[in-house]
């Protein structure tokens, strides 16, 4: 990578990256029949259908665009597409039409547009622009802090609609893209820390909501109490950090002497922790409590909360090696498997395309990653690395939640699997990514 020298591909060279376009087009074609099949008894197959067809142009269109466009000019535009971002945001929220207990969609005369999925793949430009800019200095704290205020509009106005789920695949991709950009690894380890202390929260208050039993134990009643009470918050924060400077004063007397920075650092987390813990905990709505009691608990409810994640098992497992072939699927065409055109398409495809269809999509999944990763590398400035680090933050999130979340490794969490599921949105947006990279491959300073 010879960054900073901006070029363009000489005569006679591809411009084209023939294995990640073969892949997005294997998936985008297997999406298709996967959607027609997994819809082809719903009383709304015609809308479906209708919908993904007028997608599927729109996208190719989007993919163009983004190929043909000079990458670079995110780059030297990234104010006005930030300003662009924010618009939209503010805008669904004002205009937006109100579905299924959220405000995230446009609804037009002939289509209807969900703007996160757009500004999703458009923060991680604006965000790569700015980080480039930073250069050397990445490794300072004033980064982290600029690419903090730099995001947290963006991610508070897409929890004002609420839609976590363009969070969860947002988050990874932006820790993604800052450690490739350079930032200190142990501030990023303090971010990681600091999430996975309030998920630890969130899912302890869901667990002991499910086993009442526990709350016979006095400390857990008062752990319990820690979501509700502010007394008990202001205690548990008066105690984390007696135990910081308790922890430093013991090292101290141990000749062990590390700087106090981390002990507060640290104390400051596990409080950052909590309150964010109960933030979730109080924003949470039924549906999505739900996810997370099926998750722990599936087969707790095996007619209500577990449902949808024990059916798309029975569905995978009734596929066997090689399937039922296409429009043949009984536990999807019998309506067992809910939103099998969207969150659960695996199952359709578990069942109807067998363990190879599964290990053939997630074979185009992984090539179009490895690919993503050797454009990144053969870039010709840092700039269009650090986008495809984004890009690959992504896309990996969604590959993971999805096929996780089958198998009951993660919560279901309501996120398209990219060009296999229904969603023209995500469908346009995800094709514009890739375009966004075979322009990076094109402008290459190395064959």
């Amino acid at each position: 990578m010879l960054w900073g020298i901006k070029s363009i591909p000489s005569m006679g060279r591809s411009r084209l990256d023939y294995g990640l376009f073969i892949a997005m087009v294997g998936l985008v074609l297997l999406g298709a029949l996967c959607i027609m099949s997994a819809v082809n008894s719903l009383s709304f197959t015609h809308a479906v259908v209708r919908t993904h067809l007028v997608a599927l142009p729109v996208g190719a269109f989007a993919f163009f665009i983004g190929w043909s466009f000079n990458y670079q000019i995110y780059d030297e535009q990234w104010k006005a597409l930030y300003g662009f971002i924010l618009m939209l945001l503010v805008g669904v929220l004002l205009f937006g039409s109100y579905q299924r207990g959220s405000r995230s969609w446009f609804v037009l005369p002939f289509f209807s547009m969900q703007p996160s999925e757009i500004c999703r793949v458009a923060s991680i430009l604006v965000a790569a622009a700015f980080l480039d800019r930073r250069g050397r200095r990445m490794r300072d704290t004033s980064s982290l802090i600029g690419v903090g205020f730099l995001l947290i509009p963006v991610f508070g106005l897409i929890m004002m609609q609420p839609d976590f789920s363009s969070v969860v695949v947002t988050f990874p991709a932006f820790l993604i893209l800052l450690y490739c950009a350079g930032a200190n690894i142990f501030y990023l380890g303090l971010i990681v820390v600091l999430a996975g202390v309030a998920g630890f929260f969130t899912i302890s208050w869901t667990y002991i909501y499910l086993h009442p039993e526990l709350m016979e134990y006095g400390m857990i009643r008062i752990f319990h109490a820690l979501a509700y009470n502010g007394w008990y918050m202001v205690g548990f924060s008066i105690l984390v950090t007696l135990l910081g400077y308790g922890a430093w004063w013991f090292f101290k007397q141990l000749r062990i002497f590390l700087p106090s920075f981390y002990f507060v650092l640290a104390t400051l987390v596990v409080l950052a922790g909590l309150f964010g813990g109960i933030f979730v905990e109080h924003q949470m709505k039924p549906h999505q409590r739900k996810r997370v009691e099926t998750f722990l608990a599936p087969k707790s409810d095996p007619k209500g909360a577990g449902y949808n994640v024990l059916q798309a098992q029975i569905a995978m497992g009734a596929g066997g090696l090689t399937g039922t072939g296409l429009f043949s699927g009984t536990q999807s065409r019998l309506g067992f498997v809910p939103e099998r055109h969207t969150d659960f398409i695996l199952a359709v495809v578990g069942e109807e395309l067998g363990l190879w269809g599964t290990l053939l999509i997630l074979g185009l999944y992984l090539l179009i990653l490895w690919r993503i990763i050797a454009v990144a590398y053969m870039s010709s400035d840092r700039y269009g690395y650090l986008v495809c680090a984004g890009i690959f933050g992504m896309f990996f999130t969604y590959m993971m939640v999805n096929f996780g979340m089958l198998i009951g490794l993660v919560p279901v969490a309501g996120i398209p699997l990219p060009f296999i599921s229904y969603g023209g949105s995500n469908l346009v947006s995800s094709l514009w990514a890739l375009g966004v990279v075979q322009s990076v491959y094109a402008r290459r300073i190395r064959a």
